[in-house]
């Protein structure tokens, strides 16, 4: 089997799989093709694809020659009909957003394999590049905070006076939450951290962070680890104390997303407008919304003294390692993708290829994608 290793368009600097992770992938059987010049952004030249093991080529040439095309978004609508039938794309997906895209890849007989419907399950936590980027999401995140705050993180204690730590207030314990907990109390912040599974709960405790509980919040094992939405009575008691903890904090770090929706409005404007002067908000559900109500994707506002950061892309800015976790990511997949020979088998009885498979033979596939598009 070939795969092909695309060359992103637009802002994005990741590439689906750098050199290194390209000379694993050939040990497994498989030939690499890499679009010239896809991993520049990256920082990986084509003489290191070359000596991989990989064919540097046009764009065309991926097309035509690969059976897998690997990329870190979905390739642009247009390119959909350089594939031919039967072709096999490889990429996050974002469903809800891109609908129009994947249905006339369904419609051209394509299988499209969706990273970011990868089961949150045990045996696929080495493939799971959710996981891996909002890592890198809530790394860059504090990071950017306490590069922008007008105080110091940690306490200090000097002839000058006394210093106290700044307070943080993360919104969303999930992998990028959590991420942000870690950073923040290493940088010696005080943290406080909302989400609606009492399941992290020791997890937050374990970062140093303290846990503040809502009563009522509703769970759903079938959700497979992510949050669901919530009763109106539980929203009102939840918003109410954030907005009491969202006063006292410098910093709010939100990651708050629920697959397939519109990210829960949790920052009133009326909150942002009381919180203290030279406070910063990230909101990494920008690109759902946003956590804050004053949220605007992709840019930077300042309303009395208090900016706010939508900002879901921090991935594409540590380009290189966020480009070698995604491509061991996609190792992991295919070595259950993959049979001896080095060819693709899906196997639509294993729960992980199921999940992640959207589209195949001219069907849905997955359940979660059929959900999230209202497909029967």
């Amino acid at each position: 089997m070939i795969t092909g290793i695309l060359k992103e368009y637009g802002t994005e600097n990741r590439v689906a799989m750098l050199p290194g992770e390209a000379a694993t992938l050939k040990k497994l059987g498989i030939e690499i093709i890499v679009e010239s010049h896809a991993g520049e952004n990256a920082f990986a030249t084509d003489e290191e694809y070359k000596s991989a093991g990989a064919v540097p080529s046009s764009r065309k040439d991926v097309f035509s020659k690969a059976s897998l095309l690997l990329s870190v978004n979905p390739v642009p609508e247009d390119d959909l009909n350089l594939c031919r039938e039967g072709q096999v794309l490889c990429s996050v997906l974002n469903p809800v957003d891109n609908k129009k895209w994947l249905e006339k890849a369904r419609s051209l007989g394509l299988t499209v394999l969706a990273l970011d419907l990868i089961p949150r399950i045990t045996r696929a936590q080495s493939m799971d590049v959710l996981s891996s980027m909002d890592t890198v999401s809530g790394y860059k995140a504090v990071l950017h905070a306490a590069s922008l705050l007008p105080r110091f993180f940690p306490m200090f204690m000097s002839a000058a006076g006394t210093i106290k730590p700044s307070r943080v207030l993360v919104l969303g314990a999930g992998v990028a939450g959590l991420q942000a907990v870690a950073i923040a109390r290493k940088l010696g912040a005080v943290i406080e951290v909302f989400d609606v599974r009492s399941a992290v709960k020791e997890e937050v405790k374990s970062l140093g962070g303290k846990f503040i509980e809502v009563e009522g919040a509703k769970e759903d094992a079938a959700a497979g680890g992510y949050a669901v939405e919530q009763t109106e009575e539980f929203k009102k008691k939840q918003m109410e104390l954030i907005q009491q903890r969202a006063l006292a904090a410098d910093v709010v770090i939100a990651t708050a997303q629920i697959p397939g929706k519109k990210a829960p409005v949790l920052l009133l404007k009326e909150t942002v407008n009381a919180m203290k002067s030279g406070s910063v908000i990230i909101d990494l559900a920008a690109s759902t919304g946003g956590n804050c109500e004053l949220t605007e994707n992709g840019k930077t506002v300042v309303i009395n003294g208090i900016t706010i950061i939508g900002k879901s892309d921090y991935p594409s800015e540590m380009s290189t390692d966020a480009s070698k976790m995604f491509g061991n990511n996609i190792i992991n997949l295919l070595k259950i993708l993959v049979d001896r020979d080095g060819n693709l088998a899906l196997n639509m009885q294993d729960e992980i290829i199921n999940g992640t498979t959207a589209v195949h033979a001219g069907e849905y596939v997955s359940l979660r994608v059929r959900q999230m598009l209202n497909i029967k």
